[in-house]
C-alpha cells in the first residue's frame, strides 16, 4: 500500500507533465492571433492603399480638367485682349493724330499738370488708349474750356436756340460739338475699349500661370500614384 509521501511524488509528477503538456498549445495560440493580428495589418493596409489611390486618380482627373479650363480661358482672354488692342491701334492711327512736339506753344500753353501729362508723348502719333486719355482730357479738355468760358456744348446749345442771329453762339456751338464729339470717341472707342483688351491681358497671363500650376501639380500626383502602385 502507498504511503503519503509516494502519493505526494505522483501528484507532482502528474501536474509537471501537464504543465509541460499545455505550454505547446498556449505558444500555437500565441502564433495564431499574431497571424490574425499580420493578416489584418496587412488587409487594412492595403485598404487604405486602395482609397488613396481612388483619392489621387479624383484629384489628379480634376486637376487636368482645371488645367484644361484655365487654358481655354486664357486663350479667349488673350484672343479678346489682342482684338481689342489691335482695333484700337489701328482706328487711331487712321486719324493721323499728333501730339505737338515738346517745347511747342500748344503745350507750354496749358496748365502745368497738363504740360506734364502731354510731355510724355511730345510728338508721337496717337495710337494706343493711354495716349488717347491724356490727348482727350490734357489737351482737348483745356481747349473746349476756353471756347465759351467754361460752358458745355449743351448749354451754348441752349443759348443759341434763344438767340439764334447771335454768330458768336452759333460758331461756339459748332466748335463745342465737334471737340466734345471728339473727345468722347477718344475716351470710349479709344481709352474705355482699350482698357478692357488690357484687363483681358491680365486675365489671360493669370490663367495660364494658373494652368501651369495645376499641370504640375497633376504632374505630382501621377508620380505619387505611381508609386502606390
Amino acid at each position: 500500500m502507498a504511503s503519503t509521501l509516494d502519493w505526494v511524488l505522483i501528484l507532482g509528477q502528474n501536474s509537471s507533465n501537464f504543465h509541460h503538456y499545455g505550454e505547446p498549445k498556449k505558444k500555437q495560440n500565441v502564433n495564431k492571433k499574431s497571424t490574425i493580428k499580420a493578416k489584418a495589418l496587412n488587409e487594412g493596409w492595403a485598404m487604405a492603399k486602395t482609397e488613396r489611390k481612388a483619392i489621387d486618380k479624383v484629384f489628379i482627373l480634376l486637376g487636368a480638367a482645371m488645367t484644361a479650363v484655365l487654358l481655354v480661358v486664357g486663350s479667349l482672354a488673350w484672343y479678346g485682349y489682342h482684338f481689342a488692342a489691335s482695333s484700337v491701334k489701328t482706328e487711331l492711327s487712321d486719324q493721323k493724330v499728333y501730339f505737338p512736339p515738346k517745347g511747342s506753344a500748344a503745350i507750354t500753353a496749358l496748365p502745368q499738370a497738363d504740360q506734364k501729362e502731354m510731355n510724355k508723348y511730345a510728338g508721337q502719333q496717337l495710337t494706343d488708349g493711354q495716349q488717347a486719355k491724356v490727348y482727350a482730357n490734357n489737351f482737348i479738355k483745356v481747349h473746349l474750356s476756353e471756347v465759351a468760358g467754361g460752358k458745355t456744348y449743351a448749354e451754348v446749345s441752349t443759348a443759341s436756340l434763344k438767340d439764334p442771329t447771335n454768330t458768336k453762339l452759333q460758331t461756339q456751338k459748332a466748335v463745342l460739338f465737334q471737340g466734345e464729339t471728339l473727345r468722347g470717341l477718344l475716351l470710349g472707342d479709344g481709352y474705355s475699349y482699350w482698357t478692357f483688351g488690357m484687363l483681358a491681358k491680365y486675365v489671360a497671363i493669370a490663367a495660364f500661370i494658373g494652368s501651369g500650376v495645376m499641370a504640375i501639380l497633376v504632374w505630382f500626383g501621377l508620380l505619387h500614384l505611381a508609386k502606390l502602385k
